[in-house]
């Protein structure tokens, strides 16, 4: 083998495409984080290095070519697992190391699809279809939308400078049931150091089972060549975690979405703006006018996208397939059936609220066609056991106590 993997941050995500890393090659990836975090802090199957100066432009440079000089791989397939990395590497594209591979977009484009008020205003006349939505400049806005009803739900237009700001009652997502709150909310963000425009958005009825999630990966070559398509049955319910699938199943829906209408939809909406590489696109069915309306696309692999591994699409051989080996991909609709989640059964027995879909989940966990991304029998320690032990107890309080109904 003459490559090597290298991964870009320390979270879920970071872990689980470690995990197809290893369960492809069946050897150990290299982390590169400024911190550790728990998912990936007690592996086996990572070797890992700190950086404290990697979440600035001119650090990640610095870092990640030194890095490229000093590996004996000719090649490194370079995996970028949040925002702002991904906006970093479209940035630097030409100042960085010609040893690293990854998936090459423009830095205009990328940010079209990260900057959710780019992403709803350019996207508005494509074959997608958005909820109502309304744009609060926090340098400059003082009037707050008229035309939406409450609930509504409030969100950074800037994911990536909202994503560097910390403070006391930060949510990823808020929802917002009434003026006074919506205001108060404003207030608190401004506050904390966040100066560019808010998303203010209708909110589509329904609860978690009407959340969908969409996995895509276009090769370089702008052809999109592996589409899935999950229901939601719960997501996760702590501040900065909403809006996360916690519990979703592959090829099964109980609602009367047309599926593959909204795959096509999405092929031709991905391969029309010349994209490369995996995207997560979010969804909520819409049930006034039974469609799926687009809550935003993630440019990169999303926290949950490893449940696409177990149906034959690994995530990194299918990256190492592409820009490494130069494979030519078949086009697949993942359409079989799989369970994904990241709580006990406990809690998809008390808080999953469709009983379709909660009878479906607990058939398929039966039948063992569940994937946990976080556990992995070949990565096995003892302080590893006691996190996930401890994780998976917590689900139980976190969603006792949640803010989100």
């Amino acid at each position: 083998m003459n490559y090597e993997i290298v991964i870009l941050g320390s979270d879920a995500n970071a872990y689980y495409m470690a995990r197809c890393a290893h369960e492809y090659t069946g050897l150990k990836s290299h982390l590169l984080a400024i911190n550790p975090l728990s998912f990936t802090k007690y592996t086996n199957i990572l070797t890992i290095s700190y950086h404290d100066e990697l979440w600035t432009e001119e650090g990640f440079l610095k870092i990640v070519n030194q890095y490229a000089e000093k590996s004996v791989y000719d090649k490194i397939l370079l995996i970028s697992t949040n925002e702002t990395y991904t906006e970093f590497i479209a940035k630097l594209n030409d100042k960085l190391n010609q040893k690293l591979f990854y998936n090459k977009i423009s830095f205009d484009l990328l940010h079209t699809l990260t900057n959710k008020e780019l992403f709803y205003k350019t996207y508005k006349k494509s074959v997608l279809k958005f909820p109502e939505t309304f744009y609060f400049d926090c340098k400059k806005s003082k009037l707050l939308p008229s035309t939406i009803s409450y609930p509504m739900v409030l969100k950074p237009a800037n994911v990536v400078m909202y994503n560097h700001l910390k403070f006391e009652g930060k949510h990823k997502i808020y929802r917002i049931e009434n003026e006074n709150e919506l205001k108060n909310t404003i207030d608190l963000i401004k506050n904390n150091g966040y100066t560019d425009r808010l998303i203010i958005q209708e909110y589509i009825p329904g609860g978690d089972d009407c959340l969908f999630d969409s996995v895509v990966y276009v090769s370089k070559k702008h052809e999109v060549k592996l589409i899935s398509f999950a229901q939601i049955g719960l997501q996760e319910r702590t501040k900065t975690m909403v809006g996360n699938a916690a519990v979703l199943i592959n090829g099964f829906q109980t609602k009367t979405g047309n599926v593959e209408k909204m795959v096509k939809e999405i092929k031709a909406f991905m391969e029309s703006i010349d994209y490369s590489g995996f995207a997560e696109i979010d969804m909520k069915y819409d049930s006034r006018d039974n469609t799926f309306k687009v809550l935003e696309i993630n440019a990169r692999q999303g926290r949950c996208s490893y449940y696409i591994t177990p149906l034959g699409a690994n995530l990194v051989e299918t990256m190492v397939n592409d820009l490494i080996l130069e494979k030519e991909l078949e086009y697949r609709f993942l359409d079989e059936e799989v369970l994904l989640s990241f709580v006990p059964k406990g809690i998809i027995k008390k808080y999953i609220t469709d009983e379709e879909f909660k009878h479906k989940a607990l058939e398929l966990w039966k039948k063992k066609k569940i994937v946990k991304p976080m556990i992995y029998k070949k990565d096995r320690s003892f302080l590893r056991f006691l996190m996930l032990r401890k994780r998976l107890w917590n689900y139980y309080k976190e969603y006792k106590n949640s803010y989100w109904r």
